[in-house]
């Protein structure tokens, strides 16, 4: 995960009231148990390419 973006600092990650998916991601639209950017990299090979620092972070 050292290569992965740190999706608590991402502008786009936010925390859902839903149990059985906690996290969630508003750049691609989803909800999940994990941490979005594993999911997309599982998903699509790729790294999250839609990671946005919030003011004040770094990636």
């Amino acid at each position: 995960m050292s290569n992965e973006p740190n999706c608590l600092k991402c502008r786009h990650f936010y925390v859902t009231w839903d149990p059985a998916a906690p996290r969630g991601c508003r750049g691609y639209g989803f909800k999940t148990k994990q941490v979005p950017s594993i999911v997309v990299r599982g998903s699509s090979g790729h790294p999250c390419y839609k990671f946005s620092a919030k003011a004040g972070e770094k990636k």
